[in-house]
């Protein structure tokens, strides 16, 4: 939904679901701040409006309906209130740098009362466990891709599905890598050469974005139930704030692949990040998705992997839960 006189585009859940997060998007200049648990949006006026008209250059949202914001823009001007408020809610500010790429991402230090015991409980984990919660990640990856191909192709993806089923603990074969390289082969098929490199040509600038989205998703609820994203599974870059997110969401990049297809799909020659392009893949957090055996948006299946994962960790369950494509 765009404001008036273009004050930013809101990417937003259906407003019938209390549950689903609203996804903002800010790329115009504005002035935020807060009043009464309400995140006020003022566009500066230009002098074109007339005084009965101003009103329309305010906009108010409630906080805690709010999960993600995205700050694109070098005039946008923030209250700390906003900041505190926003953090306070559990809501994921992504900042982006003058190219409109994410570059940075705010999350709150604590977000579940419970939060030092389950540092204990993940920091304690056996490496065996974190082998067969990496196994269990690895596995539900090439799954979903291998139903990226077949929307794709029509056919099913034998051999990814072969490979998924053959992943050990550990993935000591690098199920991973073999599956990978096939997929990007094969996943743009009218694409002469493509190859997947986060500074390599379109559409890999569409993908390194969904990405960042994604993993902002990933990270809110990770620190929502109570653990510490830093701390992977598998990734354990020294210079990486966010190994657990990126371990957690490796089944759910495929979600965002096929809607970078779609976007390709309807876009030649394959398309810049414009914001048209920006709006659809700032509906990551509300795809639809199927995880335990129900729908649900990506946001909230997002919350339900991390809470499996904490009782992983806790020794209450074995088995991470993960959506299925």
């Amino acid at each position: 939904m765009s404001l008036k006189y273009g004050l930013t585009i809101l990417a937003e859940s259906s407003p019938s679901e209390s549950m689903i997060k609203r996804t903002l998007y800010f790329g115009n200049p504005a002035y935020l701040s807060v009043s009464n648990s309400q995140l006020v949006i003022t566009k500066p006026s230009d002098g074109d409006l007339p005084p009965d008209d101003l009103s329309q250059l305010v906009k108010t949202i409630p906080i805690e309906d709010i999960g993600v914001v995205v700050l694109d823009h070098r005039q946008l001007t923030i209250t700390s209130s906003v900041f505190s408020c926003l953090l306070d809610n559990n809501v994921a500010v992504i900042t982006c740098d003058e190219k409109s790429m994410p570059s940075g991402l705010l999350l709150p230090l604590h977000a579940n009362t419970l939060q030092s015991e389950r540092f204990q409980y993940q920091l304690k984990a056996s490496l065996p466990l974190q082998k067969q919660l990496w196994q269990q990640t690895v596995e539900a990856k090439i799954q979903n891709q291998a139903a990226v191909l077949k929307y794709i192709t029509g056919e099913e993806a034998r051999n990814m599905l072969a490979w998924a089923n053959s992943v050990k603990s550990g993935d000591t074969d690098n199920m991973e890598a073999r599956a990978a390289a096939y997929y990007w082969k094969n996943i743009f098929p009218n694409l002469d050469f493509f190859t997947r490199d986060r500074y390599g040509p379109k559409p890999n600038n569409l993908l390194n974005y969904g990405y960042a989205i994604l993993r902002a998703v990933i990270a809110r609820a990770l620190v929502g139930s109570g653990l510490l994203p830093t701390l992977g599974i598998h990734h354990h870059n020294r210079y990486n704030a966010y190994c657990l997110a990126d371990d957690v969401m490796e089944p759910y990049r495929p979600f965002v692949d096929k809607l970078v297809v779609d976007i390709v799909s309807d876009n030649n020659p394959c398309p810049s990040l414009t914001r048209e392009i920006k709006t659809r893949l700032l509906s990551i957090p509300v795809l639809d998705v199927v995880i335990d055996g129900h729908r649900s948006p990506l946001i909230i299946a997002a919350s339900t992997t991390s809470a499996s994962l904490y009782k992983c960790f806790a020794g209450i369950s074995r088995k991470v839960i993960y959506p299925e494509l």
